[in-house]
């Protein structure tokens, strides 16, 4: 699950960036997805999140619902970027800053999707192995989520953040084969998202 909208005033890019917590709006998104969870009628055996205040406030309502704490996990948190709080327009019409542009496959101005890719897949075997039982839900963040849907798919990492399936407080759901292999079975949007503020995703 991806976190819910946050406070973000000044509409910058918050990335890593510590006293980013949820909106109003956010918290209801985060209920919404916790509902929507319950509402498959799956068992929830274990809850992970990425040690940034917004996804620990993001699985607060799968706490009351489901009655886990989260584990917080350092591999599926926000990837690193050099324009952390900065509003994007603005830091892209300085020509400074275009040397972060050149290897937008990498990328250039943060941390290797390779990497992500990995250390999000290691999470979920993790999970996987340590989990006793039912599903785990794990609460992230836009890009690690949207880089392993393209890592299981066999896709190219490279891609425009612009185009990514990751809304607010989104549902991406995986299961594994018998074989071991991580696939995608569904993807949700269970809150609405009018009028959300939705500009600090790396």
């Amino acid at each position: 699950m991806r976190h819910g909208e946050v406070h973000n005033p000044q509409r910058v890019l918050y990335g890593r960036l510590p006293g980013y917590g949820l909106s109003d709006d956010g918290r209801r998104m985060a209920r919404s997805a916790a509902e929507h969870v319950r509402g498959l009628g799956r068992p929830v055996g274990a809850l992970i999140a990425s040690p940034l205040q917004r996804t620990r406030e993001s699985a607060e309502p799968f706490t009351e619902i489901f009655g886990l704490e989260p584990v917080i996990d350092e591999r599926v948190i926000e990837p690193t970027n050099v324009f952390e709080g900065r509003r994007m327009k603005r830091a892209l019409m300085n020509p400074l800053n275009w040397r972060h542009l050149v290897r937008p496959s990498v990328p250039s101005w943060g941390e290797p999707y390779a990497s992500i890719a990995g250390r999000m897949q290691e999470a979920m075997d993790a999970a996987w192995q340590t989990a006793d039982a039912g599903d785990v839900v794990i609460v992230s963040h836009q890009a690690p989520i949207w880089i392993t849907h393209l890592a299981i798919a066999g896709e190219s990492l490279r891609h425009d953040p612009r185009t990514r399936r990751c809304a607010l407080s989104s549902v991406t759901s995986f299961e594994r084969t018998r074989k071991g292999d991580w696939i995608e079975v569904a993807y949700a949007e269970p809150a609405s998202t009018v009028g959300a503020v939705d500009v600090g995703a790396v």
